[in-house]
């Protein structure tokens, strides 16, 4: 999720994403055996510590990575759920965290500090690991599918009814039916160029303010299923609610909302002592589409499942491991 990163860190993205506590037992808890991740020889008793930021969705990448490596035949150091994006960041560039998952719109806006985003999803990795590997010595594994940025919701029985499908279908719904185009926004997103502001002159909406109602992250999920105070809201791409709730999301078609694609980071000296350590990673990254993370994040976050569970049956389930 974006510009929570943005700008205030990882403390609004814990709220964003989860809204509630994640349970993370320990990841040597779960037995792993082999799958078609094979022991790697230059791995073998190696401890690799895996980090990770304070929302579920990331925590899950750090489990997820813990049991790749343990199946390698690595021994792992669980250092997830790390307090604040900066701080899981300093850890990487001091060489306290080997690896963790970063997303490609927050390097390139927070820490490489570049204004614009660039809207080619492979334009903008290839352009973060450049500078990143220059400025930081990080190195960057292959981006996932899955994209975690910013997007408008609705209930999938309204989108049905009212033929929604994009944010230009939308525009036009606004303009056509004012009453009904009503809003469900939390504050950060209502004040950024980079959100409501700048969407909505992308789109050319005309939203007055009375159609539009501030609420707490996880409020919006909600009141956006109910359909009462708001009929749209704003979600991120990979949060299990918006299964679990039956939302459409609906397409960014002009390309507005930066891209956020999660890939796996590694402190540069780690990357050199452990060459294979990104290949490794390498297809289980390939499977990490929008719908998959979905489907992890609402066992976590709505059924109140452990996320280290979460991730090896995942990681089962794909033959990753056994």
């Amino acid at each position: 999720m974006p510009f929570a990163r943005l700008a205030t860190g990882a403390a609004v993205v814990a709220l964003a994403v989860t809204g509630c506590s994640v349970t993370t037992e320990a990841s040597g808890d779960v037995v792993v055996g082999e799958g078609s991740i094979k022991k790697d020889d230059a791995l073998a008793g190696q401890t690799i510590v895996v980090g990770s930021k304070d929302f579920t969705e990331n925590i899950v990448f750090g489990h997820i990575t813990m049991l790749a490596l343990r199946a390698a035949g690595a021994d792992v150091t669980d250092r997830t759920n790390i307090k604040g994006s900066v701080n899981v960041r300093k850890a990487l560039l001091a060489g306290d965290v080997d690896v963790y998952w970063e997303y490609t719109g927050t390097t390139w806006i927070t820490y490489l500090n570049n204004t614009d985003p660039i809207p080619d999803s492979q334009q903008q990795y290839d352009a973060v690991v450049k500078e990143d590997k220059e400025k930081n010595n990080v190195v960057w594994g292959p981006i996932a599918p899955a994209n975690n940025t910013y997007a408008m919701a609705v209930r999938e029985e309204k989108a049905k009814e009212w033929n929604l499908h994009t944010l230009t279908d939308l525009a036009a719904f606004a303009k056509d039916n004012p009453a009904e185009a009503t809003w469900c926004l939390e504050s950060e997103f209502a004040g950024r160029n980079d959100g409501w502001p700048g969407m909505t002159k992308m789109y050319g909406m005309n939203v007055p303010s009375s159609n539009v109602k501030i609420v707490d992250t996880g409020v919006v999920y909600t009141e956006t299923k109910k359909g009462e105070s708001c009929n749209f809201g704003e979600v991120f791409t990979t949060d299990g609610r918006i299964s679990n709730l039956n939302l459409r999301v609906l397409e960014d078609d002009r390309s507005f909302f930066p891209i956020y694609n999660p890939a796996l980071t590694v402190n540069g000296a780690s990357a050199d002592k452990y060459p294979n350590l990104i290949k490794i990673l390498e297809p289980v990254t390939a499977k990490l589409d929008d719908e998959t993370i979905r489907k992890l994040n609402e066992r976590v976050d709505v059924k109140g499942e452990p996320v280290a569970q979460v991730a090896a049956d995942w990681m089962k389930e794909q033959g990753f491991i056994s």
